[in-house]
């Protein structure tokens, strides 16, 4: 169904007020708007500091869950004490910094050669991750068949997987997806037992929204796009930080 026919969800405090809330936000198109490049993106100064009162009015119950490898994620906020799972899910960590889960590998250097040298001789943005690489292509979607073609055809080759994102095509080890971080937080305290919420605005997102109605929550599309997963929606970064109360 598309977002925009979608409801808006219940007032955030309603919930928590219920029963033990779990919040799983994705960043990028998300919580701020997305950019023309993954260093392009504007984060206010004080949104560290308003997530993080937000993750100690729930006790601790508050992820991110990004395509962004967690070093990058804190490079942008700066942020520590706050759950994270970057790399699309294949790095979980605790608010403590704890590892959750075993981290994968990174590619090999004959992947990261073939991907590099693709994205330079098609005019792909190349971004290295310490899981997996990505091919953004938001300045040509024209490229978008040609990248596609080619990153399936190397990941049935090396045993990846794919991901699809808006103007970005991933390579990531396979298993590695936000349905596995939300599973496995929801594994450990604080997040054991309470009722997971994921908000995303992308493709990968729907991964993450899955697992929480398998656990009894519910999933919120972010943005007019199609999801198969969601029972409500936002409009945009700006409705979504509104019903944060951030």
């Amino acid at each position: 169904m598309m977002a925009q026919n979608l409801p808006l969800p219940p007032d955030i405090q309603a919930i928590s007020g219920e029963r033990p809330l779990a919040l799983f936000l994705d960043f990028d198109g998300t919580l701020i708007d997305i950019a023309p490049t993954p260093d392009g993106i504007t984060v206010p100064p004080d949104l560290a500091a308003r997530l993080t009162s937000l993750a100690e009015q729930l006790e601790g119950r508050l992820a991110l869950v990004s395509g962004r490898a967690i070093p990058d994620l804190q490079d942008h906020l700066g942020i520590v004490g706050i759950a994270c799972a970057g790399s699309h899910g294949s790095d979980c960590r605790a608010a403590d910094g704890t590892p959750i889960g075993d981290e994968p590998d990174a590619l090999s250097d004959e992947v990261l050669h073939e991907v590099g040298a693709f994205a330079a001789a098609n005019g792909f943005a190349l971004e290295d991750k310490p899981h997996g690489t990505a091919l953004h292509y938001r300045a040509n979607p024209e490229l978008e068949e040609q990248g596609l073609a080619f990153a399936h055809a190397l990941a049935l080759q090396h045993g990846l997987a794919v991901k699809r994102g808006k103007r970005v095509i991933e390579l990531v080890a396979q298993g590695a997806d936000k349905a596995g971080a939300v599973r496995n937080l929801m594994q450990f305290a604080p997040f054991a037992g309470a009722f997971p919420v994921f908000v995303g605005d992308d493709i990968t997102d729907e991964d993450g929204m899955r697992a929480a109605v398998e656990m009894g929550g519910f999933g919120i599309a972010v943005g007019d796009r199609p999801s198969e997963n969601a029972v409500y929606a936002l409009a945009n970064p700006a409705a979504v930080q509104q019903w944060l109360h951030l």
